[in-house]
């Protein structure tokens, strides 16, 4: 059984999904239509290449079936589209395209359907990660179902010839440094037959397969070198075997006999030989056993699952605080570098962690557009992953720099400033939906846990509860009171916290107030007094960088801690 992998990638990006993308691109959806109608066979293509050489298709499966390809990706791709779905989508597909063509050759495939197709190059190079994802994952699919293994892989990137035929340019091939798309085409498909065959059964020597992929000699060649030395090994282990249970059988019949009176120097002169024999019989056994036993691969090291982090803020004069978390060594020195030639050590203030389970960090490599915006004075920035936070005179409009870093990432990163309201609704949505599937046991840990859910957005200065935040704080009361009916007082400390911005004094303060007023809203709707202190702690704790809006956002906060 085969299937249709371009017919099956092209039905996945249905309309609506393809109308979401080019909303969010800023094409016409017939223009992204046409851009997924010529990345896909393209993609295709280089797949059949990679294919084409027994390495290169164990490689290609392998990135199949790893954890970046999603098996469920037809299913799961209309909701993927939408929010922080696209941008883990796009992180999936460069991941991805990375095993099957370089960076340069994947730019250059962007750059070719963009010249064909007229839509930009960022948005084409988009298109193509979200292409990439959707291909690999079908791919898994159909594998993950069947049973399949690398040996049926070149023969069904053999199937779609016809359909990459129908499409292949030679810019394309060009792009994907595949040569000329005639030649391509024309022999690919003996090659990764060749390679199908040779992995289905990579015993056999001679026949067509040999003689089509004159690489494949030099394989069978060294598996015969190998076969040769396995039966040596063999031939080794049985003589060396033979020559133990010999030598046992020797001593024994000594030990049963009694060694002839006359001639006692030849058996002294006997005895090293046969008692030797054992040793030299483990040994080859054990050099045998050496040999055959397969060396234990090592434990695959779990991927890393953090986004490397990377804040500043600049102050009055120009001068920034750099907070930046990465995932190597290499990357640390690769960063520090380029600070250290920009600022000079002398008045460079970074503060750099390495922390292996973070992933590498994409925004390394454009830091140098950043530099001069780490000069702003007033600046401010967060970029986490594949997602970029400006704040302060960083993302004010007449500075231009939301445009110039759009320019400078390009369409894979999210860049945009942090909204206090879409963050507040984003709590209380959370905060309503945990809410509602809270269990009646009272646990104290638990309901805890969803109070802190909520946002008390306070007005700058202000200790008064703000109206949007008392509808979240009464259902507080309500699961509160409702555990006290049932004998069951949940006791819990309100602690209040504020951003280091201002004097540490007054920020103390004005928590301790703020704690104060939530604790007697909750009481006023019921609940014991008894069960509830409240505490100020200042800028104390932080939970968030408060070089950012959306950090100090954090760190303004209602925090309910269990009574111990």
């Amino acid at each position: 059984m085969s299937i249709n992998v371009i017919q099956l990638v092209q039905g996945a990006l249905t309309e609506s999904v393809l109308q979401q993308l080019a909303t969010k691109l800023g094409v016409a959806p017939e223009a992204a239509k046409r851009v997924v109608g010529m990345i896909a066979p393209a993609l295709v293509g280089s797949l059949m290449n990679k294919a084409a050489s027994p390495e290169g298709a164990r490689s290609l499966f392998a990135s199949i079936m790893s954890p970046d390809a999603n098996a469920n990706i037809v299913d799961m791709l209309p909701q993927l589209v939408h929010g922080d779905g696209l941008q883990s989508l796009l992180a999936s597909g460069t991941r991805l395209a990375s095993g099957v063509a370089s960076e340069e050759r994947v730019n250059a495939l962007s750059n070719a359907v963009a010249s064909k197709t007229g839509v930009s190059v960022g948005a084409t190079h988009a298109l193509g990660g979200i292409v990439t994802t959707t291909l690999f994952g079908v791919l898994k699919h159909y594998f993950t179902k069947s049973g399949g293994n690398v040996g049926q892989l070149p023969t069904l990137l053999g199937h779609q010839l016809p359909m990459v035929k129908a499409s292949m340019t030679e810019e394309v091939a060009s792009a994907l440094g595949l040569g000329g798309a005639a030649s391509f085409l024309s022999g690919v498909a003996a090659q990764m037959k060749a390679v199908s065959s040779h992995l289905e059964h990579p015993s056999m020597v001679g026949g067509a397969s040999a003689a089509i992929n004159p690489s494949l000699d030099r394989i069978v060649v060294e598996e015969k070198a190998r076969s040769k030395k396995w039966w040596w090994l063999a031939v080794a282990a049985a003589l060396a075997l033979l020559a133990l249970l010999f030598g046992r059988s020797c001593v024994n019949q000594q030990a049963q006999a009694p060694a002839p009176a006359a001639a006692p120097v030849a058996a002294s002169a006997a005895a090293p030989v046969v008692t030797s024999t054992p040793v030299v019989a483990a040994e080859a056994a054990s050099a045998v056993a050496s040999e055959a036993a397969p060396a234990s691969a090592p434990a695959a090291a779990p991927a890393p699952t953090k986004d490397a982090l990377l804040t500043f803020t600049v102050d009055k004069l120009g001068a920034p605080t750099i907070h930046a978390t990465v995932g190597s060594e290499e990357e640390k020195a690769k960063l520090l570098a380029a600070l250290t030639a920009k600022f000079g050590a002398d008045h460079l203030n970074a503060t750099i962690t390495v922390d292996p389970d973070t992933k590498p960090a994409s925004w390394l490599d454009k830091l140098d557009g950043l530099l001069p915006l780490m000069q702003l004075p007033g600046a401010e920035a967060k970029l986490s992953g594949e997602k970029i936070e400006l704040s302060g005179t960083a993302a004010d409009v007449r500075n231009g720099w939301m445009d110039k870093l759009k320019t400078l990432f390009g369409a894979g990163f999210t860049i945009g400033t942090f909204n206090v309201t879409q963050a507040v609704q984003s709590a209380k949505d959370s905060f309503m939906s945990a809410f509602s599937s809270l269990s009646d046991d009272c646990s104290a840990a638990d309901i805890a846990k969803v109070l802190n859910l909520q946002v008390i957005n306070f007005r700058t200065g202000s200790d008064v509860p703000p109206q949007d935040a008392q509808l979240a704080l009464a259902k507080s009361a309500q699961v509160l009171k409702t555990c006290e009916g049932k004998g069951k007082a949940v006791k819990l400390t309100v602690g209040g916290y504020s951003d280091n911005v201002g004097q540490a004094s007054t920020n103390l303060a004005l928590s301790k107030k703020r704690a104060e007023a939530v604790r007697a809203f909750l009481v006023k709707h019921g609940v014991s007094a008894d069960s509830l202190t409240a505490q100020g702690f200042g800028d104390a704790n932080p939970i968030a960088d408060n070089a950012t809006a959306s950090g100090r956002f954090a760190n303004r906060r209602i925090d309910f801690a269990v009574q111990q």
